[in-house]
């Protein structure tokens, strides 16, 4: 089979969070038996990063509206029947920022997205099937079924978070050169505005998206974001299938990020990992619990609810915590007055930082996850085989993945309400745990043991494919 996937970003050459590792995960998964592109655009740094890309084919124009871009594919084959093409735009993706600048989205990303959009649907009919990821891609859908790039291919269309919908002002919809009588209330129209993610939902052939229980969630008023309507309307389409995660990249033994190696069998070399986060967080090493956080700063991560507990736990609670990520500016003010509040207690670092995410995986005791929601969530997976315990608030994949200790076979400590108080218990559980040894030991031994990989979520997907 041949198979297309478009992606707004691929790691490793472009990444702000877990679409990237997702895309690439099966994307690799799949190319084991089947022949698999990846459609990305080519943005500022992948060049040097990897000097050996090449040009395929001629430059090309494509219209938006009435005026006319230059496109250019680059190529690089990472693996046998792995192929990425990279388009190249300057103007478009030439900057410092994926999709935004200083917390504010760039203001011309529908003419981004929109563009890289029709230079896939030109690809897309020499494939068996094309894949499509969150609003970014979703256009492709409609420019295919409507327009006179028309083909066999079959179209999937994957929403990694429905909060992000691409919805802009109704006048954009001409950039598309497609007819205006298109744009209405069934498809690409809502509430007036021209919306990328309802475009994907209303012409895609099949609609998945990255957890069992977020596919029911949306169908919700609740976490439906305003589309749970239209997702009713095609829920008989709609599948959901918990991401896997890339063990030849986050992995615990030959892993250069790391002070140490370690396994299941052996975990000292955790203990290694440990004294040296807390060197780079700059933090005394008093064999205190360490909580860690990796993520984008978003209030739908529960930052300011978390911020909110840790402020009120440790004045009375010898605890450690360090966090890297990025975002919203107000959350980060608030991040680093609680550090500046709790200066040997809190470790913070404002930026995103592969290495050191790596780094915090392996030396964090307990990795916090108290999403309002959470559409599949990463890190509660890589934190199992990290042998560090995921403390999440059950919603999601979070919920999917991690079942509290209460239970049987339990791998992480889950509370069901998005409240503070709940959180701080759940804290308070860790801090406890924590000095059990036997207890810990158990515990990461059973999530190191679990298996998260590719194969089987890949597996999904094909069915899907071949539906």
């Amino acid at each position: 089979m041949r198979i297309l996937q478009a992606a707004s970003e691929f790691f490793p050459y472009s990444k702000t969070g877990g679409l990237a590792d997702m895309v690439a995960g099966l994307s690799g998964a799949l190319a084991k038996n089947h022949e698999v592109t990846v459609a990305t655009p080519l943005y500022r740094g992948i060049r040097e990063q990897f000097p050996d890309l090449e040009t395929i084919g001629d430059e090309f124009d494509l219209p938006l509206g009435n005026a006319e871009f230059t496109g250019r594919w680059w190529c690089h084959q990472p693996s046998p029947n792995l192929t990425v093409l990279l388009l190249e735009n300057d103007a478009f993706y030439n900057r410092p920022g994926l999709y935004m600048e200083h917390g504010e989205g760039y203001l011309d990303n529908p003419e981004r997205f929109i563009f890289f959009s029709k230079a896939v649907a030109r690809l897309s009919p020499d494939f068996d099937v094309t894949h499509l990821h969150d609003w970014q891609t979703a256009i492709v859908a409609m420019l295919l079924k409507e327009g006179t790039g028309k083909g066999t291919t079959r179209m999937i269309f994957s929403i990694h978070n429905l909060a992000y919908q691409g919805s802009c002002d109704p006048d954009r919809f001409a950039l598309t050169n497609l007819s205006p009588k298109l744009f209405h209330s069934r498809g690409p129209k809502h509430f007036g505005n021209l919306n990328f993610m309802k475009t994907g939902l209303h012409y895609a052939d099949a609609i998945t998206t990255v957890s069992p229980q977020y596919a029911r969630e949306i169908l919700t008023e609740e976490f439906g974001e305003g589309l749970s309507g239209e997702l009713l309307k095609r829920q008989d389409r709609l599948t959901g299938i918990l991401n896997g995660v890339d063990y030849a990249e986050w992995r615990t033994q030959g892993n250069p990020h790391l002070a140490a190696e370690y396994d299941v069998d052996n975990l000292s070399g955790k203990a290694t990992c440990k004294k040296h986060l807390m060197k780079i967080f700059g933090l005394p090493d008093e064999g205190l619990p360490l909580l860690a956080v990796v993520s984008r700063l978003a209030e739908q991560k529960g930052i300011g609810q978390m911020v909110e507990a840790l402020t009120e736990l440790l004045p009375d609670n010898r605890f450690q915590f360090v966090l890297l990520g990025s975002g919203d500016e107000a959350l980060e003010e608030m991040l680093l007055q609680l550090r500046a509040k709790f200066p040997n207690r809190v470790g913070v670092e404002i930026g995103y930082d592969q290495s050191l995410s790596h780094k915090i995986e392996a030396g964090a005791d307990f990795f916090l996850m108290p999403s309002r929601f959470e559409p599949c969530g990463l890190n509660q997976l890589y934190s199992l085989r990290y042998g560090t315990i995921p403390i999440v608030h059950a919603v999601g994949g979070l919920k999917d993945s991690i079942t509290d200790f209460s239970q049987a076979k339990g791998n992480g400590i889950r509370y069901d309400r998005f409240e503070v108080p709940q959180l701080m218990v759940a804290v308070q559980r860790a801090l406890k745990m924590f000095c059990d040894d036997q207890g810990m030991g158990v515990a990461r031994e059973r999530g190191m043991r679990q298996d998260f990989s590719w194969p089987k979520a890949a597996d999904q997907y094909l069915q899907i494919y071949r539906a």
